[in-house]
């Protein structure tokens, strides 16, 4: 309040976006196993997913294996609400956040984008946040730690059952 407002000239000077900011949703086409739990838990229902299945042989396998083949993942940004739930949801990393945010369009149908236009996001998603190395180490990295120290892989003890009752029962009518 003290100091005068300053209007950044946006299409000449590009606007400095916080990191990790929600632009558009990538898809990493790789990664996509067709789950379908993008689209279920999407509460717009603006992701279309369609797959046909494919058999793989595996050399030494007593059958062919059968995998889903993604043929078609479209997101429809008219509809998307940027909530994140798809990309929180996605349990292979498959969906991820761009900071690009120019993607406007003139005509409404076509903001419907297909895999490849999803995929082209992908060269924009920013590396994730480095860990902290004064943090507790992932599950893994600790089991892989042990491992090669040569310990034990779990350290999860079991509590032992009670046999028999610990306290005999009280005397009943019948025994008086």
């Amino acid at each position: 309040m003290t100091r005068r407002s300053g209007t950044q000239q946006y299409p000449d000077v590009e606007p400095d976006l916080p990191p990790r900011s929600r632009g558009v949703i990538a898809l990493l086409e790789e990664n996509c196993t067709v789950c379908m739990l993008c689209a279920r838990e999407c509460p717009d229902w603006c992701i279309y997913i369609d797959s046909h299945k494919e058999e793989v042989v595996v050399p030494g396998a007593a059958r062919a294996r059968q995998r889903n083949v993604l043929d078609k993942f479209d997101i429809d940004f008219s509809l998307c609400m940027y909530c994140g739930i798809c990309v929180e949801v996605c349990p292979f990393d498959a969906l991820y956040w761009s900071p690009e945010f120019e993607y406007a369009e003139y005509d409404i149908r076509d903001l419907l984008h297909d895999k490849d236009h999803l995929g082209q996001w992908m060269a924009t998603v920013p590396p994730p946040p480095a860990h902290d190395p004064n943090g507790e180490p992932s599950k893994e990295e600790a089991t892989a730690a042990r491992k090669a120290a040569g310990g034990p892989a779990t350290t999860r003890v079991r509590p032992q059952r009670p046999t028999g009752p610990a306290d005999p029962s009280p005397p009943t009518r019948a025994d008086t």
